[in-house]
């Protein structure tokens, strides 16, 4: 029988029936696995090259129809067929992957034939113009706990028995990385609209349009380690500048330069401490102007002047947005910058006027985009932008409408947000800026190399809303999205003059307090209108959302809350550290800590902040107790009472409407204890 592999160094690859698989050692304890029908290619989506001393000890051995690749403690061994069908008489060939640890545990492996029912694992279906539909059918444990994918609005902790949607969405981050209970890491690297499928009985992948299959695994003793070798093989996240560690007020809208310098001033004035203050959207004349309007915006280098002698640092709003009374459309639209229509008017969103979208997927649209920005904003001495509708938020999600430089929207339009976020990093940095911290409203695989701090989106003000985004913030660490942020109070349907909404905010800025990055943010009612000078209309700008707008109960809750972040600063630091140096998660599921604890992967509505401050927020409303799991394996002193708990068992907790109840492990930050609010 001829040798059904080939093996270049500790590369395998097997070729048949018009398909060519390849299996390459990638990273330490991690593997990289490429099918296409013809050759595969270089697609360098979100993966980084590997360091070859990284996986320096992989080998291959080949035994007949069988080859096994074993590089650190990962193995995969392939399988290969060959032989007439017996029902066509037609000539077959195969190759089936089976993964496991170096222990020789199973991970999972690709689905077989089933007999007669002729199962494939690495599915095909050619597609006008080249691409293909692609799928991929696996085998996991069915008692396997699932976390990771980025971010979706719903409040399932463990995605066994999920199907998630692999598109972005207003709200909904696709980051096809998940993490198992069973020891492995999944990374579907493929920018392409589909679907993922986690069933008791299968795991699927699926692709609407393609070239090729394309995965990356990686085996680990503990989510920890997972996430350090995710972390190797995209991108660490930079470190967190300081300014990212303490408070950010925002709102929508402040609605001209003396309005936010205002706010600032108060803040400063009544000692509450601010690192960063936002500018929101439509400060400028028109949607892809990029830069702020005279007449509300009249010297914006004075106004981060006296920003900075304040101690803050201000934050603007961009938008991808290009309307098409925008001063730079007509430019853009002759050099080919801006995603197109496929068929009909090119026009992709209505939000303040018709409008097309910048294509960040072309280098050329990136530097275009960085060069106006610069001019508009960066040579003011502005250095935070908040990169706003970044999935991009189309008009109607016809997907298959749109497409991009690097290929239609089907193929490639998962990587629209990383894109986005790359633009600004690789001009900040190439003007040299060194702390570049941009707050995106979504992600893909690779995002946090750019700096990318993803906040979850424009959400409702109700506690099933919070709920889900203590969910969501978990999921997109496991993701490899370590700088993650919420709307605090939520993005609408909050009023000022609400004690139901007080409540919310109170219990969401609690949580909030114990988040990668603190923001305040809001649509709040009742608005109010802003006119120009002219008489002529502009956005209208909402309620106050500071923290003395709610009146002086809830302003003496949230006051000691924010003074309590401050005091929190030194942890956070050490957090931002371990996320950049060792790609930890900042926020992450009790799973992290205690993956042999079987509570801590059901367990939702509750998360560590880093490895040391357990929180359990309050996520109902009217809620003054609640039970709380602390793990097995640690004690647990309350930073409330100081009250010291044995791992293990479920403890319930008053947690009267100032107090969140929050627990220290093993004796840490010992200095907090007394610091929650009590009443």
């Amino acid at each position: 029988m001829t040798q059904p592999f080939d093996v270049h160094a500790a590369t395998l690859v097997w070729r048949g029936d018009g398909e060519t698989l390849v299996v390459e050692p990638w990273g330490g304890d991690s593997v990289r696995v490429r099918s296409a029908l013809g050759d595969v290619v270089d697609a360098d989506w979100a993966l980084l090259a590997p360091d070859p001393a990284s996986h320096d000890g992989a080998t291959v051995v080949v035994d007949g129809a069988r080859a096994t690749l074993t590089n650190g403690r990962i193995r995969v061994v392939a399988t290969a067929t060959s032989g007439k069908d017996w029902q066509t008489g037609a000539l077959a060939h195969d190759c089936r992957l089976a993964f496991e640890d170096v222990d020789g545990r199973p991970l999972f492996s690709e689905v077989g034939t089933g007999g007669a029912l002729k199962l494939r694992a690495r599915s095909y279906r050619p597609l006008p113009g080249g691409g293909v539909r692609a799928g991929l059918a696996l085998t996991a444990p069915a008692d396997e706990h699932l976390a990771g994918m980025g971010q979706y609005q719903q409040d399932l902790l463990d995605l066994k028995g999920c199907t998630l949607e692999l598109a972005h969405r207003n709200s909904q981050a696709s980051v096809p990385f998940v993490v198992s209970s069973a020891g492995y890491g999944f990374l579907w690297h493929n920018p392409a609209v589909g679907r993922a499928t986690f069933g008791a009985n299968r795991t699927e992948w699926a692709a609407e349009s393609c070239r090729q299959i394309d995965y990356w695994v990686t085996a680990g003793a503990t989510p920890a380690d997972i996430s350090r070798r995710y972390a190797e093989a995209t991108g660490h996240a930079p470190m967190m500048p300081e300014h990212g560690l303490g408070f950010w007020q925002c709102k929508l809208r402040y609605s001209s330069q003396a309005e936010l310098l205002a706010v600032a001033r108060e803040h400063v004035g009544r000692g509450l401490p601010l690192d960063v203050i936002v500018a929101d959207f439509f400060h400028w004349p028109h949607l892809g102007d990029y830069r702020f309007e005279d007449e509300f915006w009249p010297d914006p280098a004075a106004m981060v002047a006296e920003l900075r002698e304040l101690g803050v640092e201000l934050m603007v709003s961009v938008w991808p947005q290009v309307s098409l009374e925008s001063e730079n459309v007509a430019e853009m639209s002759r050099r080919n910058l801006l995603v197109r229509t496929n068929s009909g008017i090119d026009v992709q969103m209505w939000f303040g006027g018709p409008s097309r979208f910048v294509d960040v997927t072309n280098p050329r649209a990136r530097a275009f985009l960085w060069d106006r920005c610069r001019e508009g904003y960066a040579r003011h001495g502005v250095r935070l932008f908040w990169l706003d509708e970044a999935e991009p938020e189309y008009g109607v999600y016809d997907l298959d409408a749109y497409r991009y430089h690097q290929g239609q929207a089907l193929e490639v339009g998962n990587l629209y947000p990383q894109a986005f976020s790359r633009a600004f990093w690789e001009g900040q940095t190439a003007d040299g800026e060194t702390e570049v911290v941009n707050l995106v409203r979504c992600a893909w695989a690779g995002s946090q190399r750019y700096g990318a701090l993803v906040w979850s989106g424009d959400i409702h003000s109700d506690f099933p809303t919070l709920r889900r985004q203590v969910v969501a913030g978990v999921h997109m660490g496991v993701a490899g999205i370590p700088w993650f942020t919420t709307d605090i109070g939520g993005f609408g349907g909050g009023r000022t003059d609400d004690p139901a909404f007080h409540e919310l905010l109170v219990r969401w800025f609690q949580v909030g307090t114990f988040l990668p990055v603190m923001r305040l943010h809001g649509d709040r009612a009742p608005a109010a209108p802003v006119v120009a000078a002219d008489g002529s209309p502009r956005n209208p700008t909402g309620a106050g959302n500071e923290l003395w707008s709610f009146g002086d109960e809830v302003y003496d809750v949230l006051s000691r809350y924010v003074h309590l972040r401050e005091e929190l600063r030194d942890y956070t630091r050490e957090l931002m550290a371990a996320a950049h140096a060792d790609g930890q998660p900042v926020m992450r599921g009790l799973f992290h800590e205690f993956p042999d604890d079987p509570e801590a992967w059901r367990v939702a509505d509750q998360y560590l902040y880093g490895p040391s401050l357990l929180v359990a927020p309050v996520l109902e409303a009217g809620a003054t107790a609640r039970r709380v799991w602390l793990p097995a394996g640690a004690r647990w002193t309350s930073l409330v009472t100081g009250e010291v708990h044995d791992g293990g068992r479920w403890v319930d907790v008053d947690a009267p409407l100032a107090t969140v109840p929050v627990f220290s492990r093993d004796g840490a930050l010992a200095h907090l204890v007394g610091r929650i609010p009590s009443a």
